[in-house]
């Protein structure tokens, strides 16, 4: 018995020798590497042979550094940190306005209803060149945001360019105490349905809270039947914020999300914890490869759970979960510290960032595994979350998807706008419109090469080198004509894709972004999908494995 103890304690003492020579490793390379960085450094900034500025060297070391992470787990400046109060905080001061680089300048391409930037005269399109004196182009584009943005109450003066306006046009805006709305609209759609239509863009703090008083207001229009939740690019924010959203529709005491960080042995678990406001109605989400994050953890909860349907495509993938570390200077350390798991278990992590990274003691072995739903239905880990209805948004032409890329619709619908102010969406007539569009893409002088064409020039560069050339190119020119016609009228064969684009964005000019929303969801097949699965009684039962 004795000896049984003796061994026992022998045990305990080298399983505590171990720990103790592990931790003492890690200090000890730690210790070693604060060392060598700074004696690296110093030397550097004293004796390199051109003078370097130590603090954006020191900043350069940094970003290095965080960058063999992954890239959620970045350093935050004094500059970006207006961007973190947003979504901790959802306010902001600002003129209202939502700006990005079109076809290579500064484009004005959003407007939030009631604030200067569109009070004032701002319109989508305009083109931003001077903020107080200063000029802007999309090379020093990052630093716009500390000229927009200020205390409320303040006056920024903008310079824009407008299509159809030979001068410039000065604006003195007054910036406001923005307030960032996450639901971006709700409402019964169709107007005349018991159908719930909500778009949810963000997650910071009062995600939630808007959700709630939305389906509160129109429960006291009419019963709601069903709800569509649209977080189709809806990137993310808040793990509270996504706990919050998911209990408006969970029953209270679900399991929403877990949450395990390095030491796998401690696991926080996050609970409903409130009636749902959203009752027994039928529910679909709709996701995409743009929905993240705190989006897939909302999606995921409602699917494990058996909630609703999950309609449109595959998500984005993001099973990471990062926490906000105050610096000194006004500084921030956003950092990866764990990661999230829904209520079957399931990690949805796509990319496995330690993979083949030396700076990892061991890979995070992303797998597809198969886990279960509360009604034994499959789902898998790894790569984001699978719709249940899987069906895409995106024009089966691929020189409609270029003309997108390229910005044709946005410009277009600019200059059309600008050169017919008074337009209603009502009077839009759509024969006229495509032909103004033909025209106007023709005069931009727009060029689509299709795969098709790429491949007979291929085979014309092939036939010359193996001198073929001349006994084939009548048929490779005949091909290629016949190539260019078919193309020509492809447009045409994707009219409706081509006017649904261009309505979309005359609507947002016209009627703002709840225009937009409402006529985009016009020629929605996503959307026509998860309705229609929702009033088909057998398909939405069978779909998520209910039993009667």
């Amino acid at each position: 018995m004795k000896k049984y103890k003796f061994f026992t304690l022998i045990l305990a003492a080298v399983i505590s020798f171990g720990f103790a020579r592990s931790d003492s490793d890690i200090y000890f390379k730690m210790s070693k590497g604060i060392d060598i960085f700074g004696r690296i450094y110093k030397e550097v900034s004293l004796n390199y042979v051109d003078e370097v500025d130590p603090e954006e060297f020191m900043l350069s070391g940094v970003k290095g550094m965080l960058n063999s992470l992954d890239p959620y787990t970045v350093y935050i400046d004094k500059n970006l940190q207006n961007d973190i109060d947003v979504i901790t905080k959802g306010k902001y001061g600002g003129i209202g306005a939502t700006v990005g680089v079109r076809n290579g300048q500064i484009t004005i391409v959003d407007l939030l209803e009631g604030y200067s930037a569109q009070r004032q005269g701002i319109i989508i399109g305009d083109i931003i060149v001077e903020v107080e004196g200063k000029e802007f182009s999309k090379e020093n584009y990052d630093e716009l945001g500390g000229y927009l943005k200020g205390d409320p109450g303040t006056i920024v003066s903008v310079t824009i360019e407008r299509e159809g306006t030979p001068e410039k046009i000065k604006f003195n805006l007054l910036r406001e105490e923005i307030e960032v709305k996450n639901l971006t609209y709700y409402g019964f759609v169709p107007e005349e349905s018991n159908n719930v239509y909500l778009k949810l863009s963000g997650f910071s703090r009062s995600a939630g809270e808007e959700i709630k008083k939305a389906l509160l207001e129109l429960k006291g229009e009419k019963e709601i039947e069903s709800i569509i939740l649209d977080l189709r690019g809806n990137p993310g924010g808040l793990l509270d914020a996504a706990i919050d959203v998911s209990e408006k529709f969970l029953g209270k005491d679900q399991l929403v999300v877990s949450v395990i960080g390095r030491d796998s042995t401690k696991v926080q678990k996050y609970f409903s914890t409130e009636e749902p406001v959203a009752g027994t109605a039928r529910l679909a989400v709709l996701v995409n490869s743009g929905s993240a994050s705190a989006s897939e953890i909302v999606a995921g909860a409602i699917q494990d759970h058996d909630r609703g349907i999950i309609v449109g495509t595959q998500s984005f993938g993001k099973g990471l979960v990062q926490t906000l570390l105050p610096l000194s200077y006004n500084t921030s350390l956003k950092i990866t510290t764990a990661k999230y798991y829904t209520p079957s278990g399931r990690c949805i992590q796509k990319v496995d960032y330690s993979n083949e990274n030396k700076v990892f003691v061991e890979s995070g072995k992303i797998t597809n595994e198969e886990f279960q739903t509360d009604n034994l239905r499959k789902v898998y880990s790894g790569g984001g979350i699978k719709p249940d209805t899987s069906i895409s948004n995106e024009s089966e032409s691929n020189q409609v998807s270029d003309l997108l890329a390229k910005g044709m619709f946005f410009k277009f619908a600019t200059s059309y706008y600008n050169t017919n102010p008074n337009l209603i969406m009502l009077s839009l007539n759509d024969e006229q419109m495509f032909e103004s569009f033909l025209s106007y893409v023709e005069n931009q002088e727009f060029e689509y090469t299709s795969k098709a064409e790429k491949l007979t020039s291929k085979l014309m560069e092939l036939a010359e080198d193996e001198d073929y050339y001349d006994g084939v190119k009548t048929q490779i020119s005949e091909l290629n004509k016949e190539l260019i016609k078919l193309k020509n009228n492809e447009l045409n064969r994707y009219k409706l894709d081509i006017i649904h684009e261009i309505r979309k964005e005359l609507a947002s000019r016209i009627d703002g972004r709840n225009g937009r929303i409402i006529q985009s969801l016009s020629f929605d097949k996503q959307f026509d999908t998860a309705l229609r699965v929702m009033y088909e009684d057998k398909t939405y039962k069978t779909l998520l494995s209910f039993v009667d």
